[in-house]
C-alpha cells in the first residue's frame, strides 16, 4: 500500500507543478503586456469630433417693455377669451416703504356712457421700484375694455382701451 499512495503523492504534486508553472506564465504574460502599453506601445485610436453652431438672430422681443407710467398689454387680439397679460413699472414715492397697489379691468358702458369695474386684483411691493404683472382670462364678453393700475402716492396709469369681439 505505501507504494501506491507514494505514487498518487507524486502525481499530485506533478499536477500542481503543471498548474503553478502555468500559472506563472500567464502572470508574467500579463504583466509584460501591461508594461508595454505603459511604455509606449502602440497609440489608442483617435477620433476628432468637430462642433459647429449658428447664430439666429431674434426677429421681434417676446414681450413689450414694461416702462413707468404706462401699462403695456400682451395678449390675443379681439379675442373673446384667452389670456390677457398687463405689465408696468411701479415706482414708489417712499423707497423703503410697502407699496400696495391694485389693477382694475374696465369696461366701457354705453348706457352710462363711462368705465365701469369689471375685474380687480390687489398686491404689494418693497423696494424702490418694481415690474409688475397682471394675468388676467378674458371671459368672452364682447366690448370695449381698458386695464387700470393704481397705488397711493402715485397717479393712476390706464392702458389704451381695446376691443373685445366674438
Amino acid at each position: 500500500m505505501a507504494s501506491r499512495s507514494a505514487a498518487v503523492l507524486t502525481s499530485g504534486s506533478a499536477n500542481a507543478a503543471k498548474l503553478f508553472v502555468a500559472a506563472l506564465a500567464f502572470t508574467s504574460a500579463y504583466v509584460g503586456f501591461s508594461a508595454h502599453s505603459a511604455a509606449g506601445g502602440p497609440p489608442a485610436a483617435v477620433k476628432t469630433i468637430t462642433l459647429s453652431a449658428r447664430e439666429v438672430p431674434v426677429a421681434e422681443e417676446l414681450a413689450p417693455a414694461a416702462q413707468p407710467g404706462k401699462v403695456t398689454l400682451e395678449g390675443p387680439a379681439g379675442a373673446c377669451s384667452g389670456p390677457l397679460v398687463a405689465r408696468s413699472v411701479l415706482v414708489s414715492p417712499e423707497p423703503g416703504r410697502s407699496v400696495h397697489y391694485g389693477w382694475k379691468l374696465a369696461r366701457w358702458s354705453p348706457a352710462t356712457k363711462s368705465w365701469r369695474t369689471y375685474l380687480v386684483d390687489y398686491d404689494g411691493f418693497v423696494g424702490a421700484e418694481e415690474t409688475v404683472e397682471w394675468e388676467l382670462g378674458l371671459s368672452g364678453d364682447p366690448g370695449w375694455y381698458r386695464v387700470e393700475l393704481s397705488a397711493k402716492g402715485v397717479r393712476t396709469v390706464t392702458s389704451d382701451r381695446f376691443q373685445v369681439s366674438c
